[in-house]
């Protein structure tokens, strides 16, 4: 996975810097929101200028959750670091992916599976 820079080189970005990137943008959705709605709790007509806000954040957001879910881990850490923070992200949102996005989610187990997780000491023993 890279990114553009103006000179059209691509750069590698690390998965953390995807999650901080993530976060961040989380973040500043949750901030448009209060300012979104602040004027409507008191009953005021809100500017089309805070919807567009509210649009631009959501779509950031997007970008960067999609970003996370197309990363192509580079190892073992990076497979569980990557299914460790998507499900804490759907269980605090209380999401969902759409099937293509779990199915690229899904393939981080099969690079986890290239590089094998230990046996379980209770695999021999049901055995």
């Amino acid at each position: 996975m890279g990114q553009k820079e103006e000179g059209g080189a691509e750069t590698a970005i690390s998965l953390c810097e995807l999650m901080e990137r993530h976060i961040a943008a989380q973040l500043a959705t949750a901030d448009a929101v209060r300012a979104w709605d602040e004027p409507r709790a008191a009953s005021k007509v809100t500017n089309v200028a805070y919807a567009n806000r509210l649009l631009d954040v959501a779509r950031d957001e997007e970008a960067c959750r999609l970003a996370i879910i197309n990363y192509r881990p580079r190892g073992d850490r990076e497979s569980r670091l990557k299914l460790a923070y998507m499900a804490a992200y759907l269980i605090a949102t209380r999401g969902t992916l759409q099937p293509s996005q779990m199915n690229a989610v899904l393939e981080t187990l099969a690079i986890g599976q290239a590089h094998r997780f230990p046996e379980s000491p209770l695999r021999r023993i049901a055995q």
